[in-house]
């Protein structure tokens, strides 16, 4: 243990203060060890040293040879009219033939003093041909100085790395940086076990570090990775496991309904019967909260799958128990929401306490912050007395003085709008009979995610799936409108809004902007500044848009506005309207994304639709068709047809599969972008770990991370994991693990 220092060393005892602070703040790079993990990007093929009497033209080539001869030309050009222009042309020789060099403008000066007849240097840029003779133009270059030839070795080996560099610092003084810490790979701890890394006929931490930065051959590099990609997914496993493993060490009170109680009465009253997808996971479900250790559980459906007659079962499962659930909602509206639905799905079951309750009915209230002090004062009195079985809110659920009789469940819903602490500060809030219990957990999320990023962002909670759209449920047919090209089919889309209108339907216009933003100057400077940057116009905003549509293809609808910076009430008031048919039309932004539940509205239209990520499309898509009337989502586009954007497009029209579309959008938009909001670290800890190729690398290190903390939790016969882990955990604590 007492040889972990040398990777610890700070890079500016090693690399001198300039150096160190550049690496530090362009790169986050502070010590040895943090080198050494700044991998290269990619590997330059630079093949032999290169005769110039034999250059491939187009390649990029490394020579080694002598200035001849130095020239500095003076010429008038566009861009330096008056005669300004400056080129340096300098001719090298390596015995078997000569090559001239180009440089230009301000890239004139260091060679011009550096590059002075009889200097030998290592040259390396592409091949190419002007006035009938070979040139590089603007080559790299690299002085040789004594006899220089282990540097012509070291430098023109077969394979060159390059690494993630900036202006500031290029590949090749990195490179040098890594050539000097080398040697302390010899004192790498190697987190994996033994017994694992032989098992998997993996290299040993330093053979990869060393073969990952100067690799002899193609297969030093994919032996390094793959060693490498182990690390990541393995160390990250075992945090995971861990929590998992701390999870289950906690106590929280069994929940297990009663056969004749609010559960089943609610059950009576359905007027379907339950898919078979909702039923097998409310079993999971049920399990899980028959046991004297909390539930923690990801439930993964479509839009419009029916979690959340699954997750109100469960708190019904849970009051009948005598506990109390908690559901929490990312935004007021979406509370709102799930309360009026909840109590309407519940009825007289939800009017305990009141003259027409039924007899095993409980309370079930309303918390968020914009509520008024009356209304406020009276839920906190239901929850603390114990009166509400149920409470629907928003953040202000975890404020100090909300307190619960005695809390058994929470319900997160959109689990990547909350974070752990926020989820630890309503466990925190769980007491019962007089002793802290960990409520259960029930995270919901609409967004399908493929199972290897559940598996590497969600990996401390079980995941339940429902797959299947429940009955009634109808198809929703979705098309691309290509506005530019096309600009009759945007036409034809409003007269479809009018026709299903006409059949007492109604329909969504989604816009990726509000629209009153202008009234802010600073904001409208920005705007300017985009536009000019060749961002062809600012995105379609709600405001303009609805007042265009009142006034055009729309006249004589009845077409209102919902977004974000409304008023509480209003939106509220605009959301009753609309549910209750009053409203025909509602131009919104993506505040309509989760939750809203209009059955009557069969038809969405989604300008500018190529600025909205899949998942989010996918997502806004669910909230048509949720009647037994087929529905339609039109996506408006201006993008012409050949570019990503447009077979995004495409991707979504195609298929319904939520994860199908999942998967896609990963591949187009790498890990760092998707799990964005799930986790924002993606980008800093996974550095050869790919989290869609990489799938069966992550689900056996899960496999093996399991066993290992379940053979020994603290860790304690494997320092080096330890460290390893300590590292992982300091550095992504905030962004990574605690968002799950």
């Amino acid at each position: 243990m007492d040889r972990v220092p040398a990777l610890q060393e700070p890079l500016k005892k090693v690399l001198g203060p300039a150096t160190a602070k550049v690496m530090a703040e362009h790169l986050g790079l502070h010590t040895v060890g943090d080198l050494l993990h700044h991998y290269p990007r990619r590997y330059e093929e630079r093949g032999q040293l290169t005769h110039l009497a034999d250059l491939p033209m187009d390649e990029h080539v490394t020579v080694v040879a002598q200035v001849a001869d130095a020239r500095l030309h003076t010429f008038a050009s566009a861009k330096a009219p008056r005669g300004k222009g400056q080129r340096l042309e300098v001719t090298i020789t390596d015995g078997s033939g000569r090559l001239q060099l180009v440089f230009f403008g301000n890239g004139v000066h260091k060679p011009h003093k550096e590059l002075l007849p009889g200097t030998r240097a290592m040259f390396a840029g592409k091949v190419s041909v002007f006035n009938r003779r070979l040139q590089l133009a603007h080559p790299a270059y690299e002085l040789l100085r004594g006899d220089g030839e282990e540097t012509v070795e070291t430098w023109a080996g077969a394979l060159i790395p390059l690494y993630p560099a900036t202006a500031k610092l290029e590949s090749w003084k990195i490179g040098k940086a890594v050539q000097t810490v080398l040697p302390s790979v010899q004192e790498a701890l190697d987190p994996l076990p033994e017994t694992l890394r032989e098992g998997r006929g993996l290299l040993p931490l330093p053979e990869a570090l060393l073969k990952i930065h100067r690799p002899h051959t193609k297969a030093d590099i994919a032996d390094a990775r793959a060693r490498l990609k182990w690390d990541e997914a393995f160390v990250l496993q075992v945090a995971l496991a861990r929590r998992r493993h701390a999870d289950t060490q906690l106590a929280a009170v069994p929940r297990v309904p009663r056969p004749d109680g609010l559960l089943a009465a609610f059950d009576d009253r359905l007027p379907f019967t339950l898919t078979e997808g909702q039923q097998k996971v409310s079993q999971e479900i049920f399990t899980d909260l028959a046991t004297a250790h909390p539930m923690h559980r990801l439930l993964q459906g479509e839009v419009g799958s029916g979690k959340t007659m699954v997750a109100l079962r469960a708190m019904l499962a849970v009051v009948d128990a005598g506990g109390q659930a908690a559901m929490l909602a990312p935004t007021e509206v979406l509370a709102q929401q799930h309360h009026r639905s909840i109590t309407e799905m519940m009825g007289e079951l939800a009017e305990g306490g009141m003259l027409g309750g039924a007899e095993h009915a409980t309370k079930v209230v309303l918390l968020t912050g914009s509520m008024g002090a009356a209304a406020r004062r009276q839920a906190l009195l239901d929850l603390v007395t114990g009166e509400a079985g149920i409470v629907i809110g928003t953040h202000a659920l975890i404020e100090d003085k909300v307190q619960f009789h005695d809390l058994g469940l929470v319900v997160v819903d959109e689990q990547h709008r909350f974070g752990v602490e926020q989820r630890d500060a309503l466990r925190g809030k769980a007491h019962s009979q007089g002793e802290k219990r960990s409520p259960h957990l029930l995270v919901m999320t609409a967004t399908p995610i493929p199972r290897t990023v559940a598996m590497t962002v969600f990996g401390d909670l079980e995941t339940s799936v429902l797959d299947q759209l429940p009955a009634g449920r109808s198809p929703i047919a979705s098309h691309v409108v290509p506005a530019a090209d096309k600009p009759h089919f945007l036409a034809r889309a409003w007269e479809r809004v009018r026709e299903e209108v006409e059949a007492g339907h109604q329909a969504y216009v989604v816009c990726p902007r509000i629209g009153d933003e202008e009234d802010d100057p600073k904001k409208a400077g920005k705007k300017k500044s985009a536009e000019d940057e060749g961002e062809k116009r600012p995105p379609l905003a709600v405001l303009d848009v609805a007042d265009q549509l009142a006034r055009g293809p729309l006249k004589g609808l009845g077409v209102e506005v919902l977004h974000g910076r409304m008023h509480p009430d209003d939106k509220d008031a605009v959301m009753r309207r609309f549910a209750a048919g009053e409203t025909d039309v509602l131009v919104a932004t993506t505040v309509i994304e989760v939750g809203v539940n209009v059955p009557n509205a069969t038809a969405m239209v989604i300008m500018d639709a190529d600025r909205f990520g899949v998942s989010q499309l996918h997502q806004l898509r669910g909230r048509v068709g949720r009647g037994s009337a087929p529905g339609l989502c039109l996506l408006v586009t201006e993008i012409p047809e050949a570019g990503p954007a447009r077979q995004r497009l495409a991707a979504v029209a195609s298929t319904l599969d939520g994860f199908e579309l999942s998967r896609i959008d990963l591949e187009q938009r790498r890990e760092g972008d998707v799990l964005g909001q799930a986790q924002s670290g993606a980008r800093s800890s996974l550095r050869v770990l790919e989290v869609i190729e990489d799938e069966e690398v992550i689900a056996e290190a899960r496999e093996e991370a399991a066993a290992v903390v379940a053979a020994d939790p603290e860790l304690t016969g494997l320092p080096a994991l330890r460290t390893a882990l300590d590292a992982l955990l300091d550095e992504e604590r905030e962004q990574y693990l605690e968002k799950g």
